[in-house]
């Protein structure tokens, strides 16, 4: 009997070929998912990455609300025309604290994942404003409203408690002090050397210019700050390592 025919018989008992199935797939499933059981984490660890500040953490869940990421990508892939366009390529580890990642599934806009300081705040002011008199042939829709939107960032301690919740290294002075920093970031009169200290690199900024703390203000804090977290003149892959 060849081993065609052996093969046929498999083939032909659908009591076999289903315990086949099975046993093939449960070898290749264990092979790929106990390795994972013996290393402390699958994302290498990169220098800079620290968890959101309560500002940029409510920017964030505006951009979601708001349904930014089903125009705006946050993943550049490690292709030339990509890399030249937007920047070093996306790592693992500048998602590690997004809880959902925003890489998002098309770009009816640019990318964002290094849109962190590449303009100022007077231009994220007006193209959120009018994207039209930024980018004339823009059909993004207007968010001027943001401006208008004033926020206290009142249950913003619960928000850092729940992320605290999924594995985001928020320490219990970060959490207690939630809403002093949330303040104080959008107020450069502050006494904001605290917040620097437990988020170091944090832009502190009256971000729309305007008195009080608004939703453009943690919006704007959100995006100033993706892809500022590594630096990348020094960064090394741990492989070339």
């Amino acid at each position: 009997m060849g081993l065609l025919d052996k093969h046929g018989v498999i083939e032909k008992n659908a009591s076999l070929l289903l315990i086949g199935s099975f046993l093939v797939v449960t070898i290749g499933g264990i092979v790929e998912i106990v390795p994972l059981f013996y290393l402390e984490s699958t994302i290498e660890k990169v220098e800079g990455m620290r968890p959101y500040t309560p500002l940029e953490l409510k920017g964030r869940e505006i951009y979601i609300r708001e349904g930014c990421y089903n125009c705006h990508s946050q993943m550049i892939r490690p292709m030339r025309d990509e890399v030249e366009r937007y920047g070093h390529y996306s790592l693992a580890a500048e998602s590690m604290y997004d809880h959902p990642f925003q890489w998002g599934s098309k770009r009816t806009g640019p990318d964002l994942a290094r849109v962190g300081g590449r303009y100022s705040d007077a231009w994220h002011v007006d193209h959120l404003t009018d994207p039209q008199s930024v980018v004339p042939e823009s059909v993004m829709p207007k968010y001027g409203f943001l401006s208008d939107t004033r926020i206290e960032g009142e249950f913003i301690e619960d928000s850092l408690k729940a992320n605290a919740m999924v594995g985001v290294p928020y320490t219990s002075e970060m959490i207690e002090l939630a809403q002093a920093d949330f303040k104080a970031q959008a107020d450069p009169n502050s006494d904001y050397d605290g917040l620097v200290e437990r988020y170091p690199g944090a832009k502190v900024s009256n971000y729309d210019m305007k008195p009080g703390i608004t939703e453009m203000d943690a919006l704007i804090s959100y995006l100033q700050v993706l892809g500022t977290m590594v630096d990348f003149s020094t960064f090394q892959p741990l492989a070339s390592r």
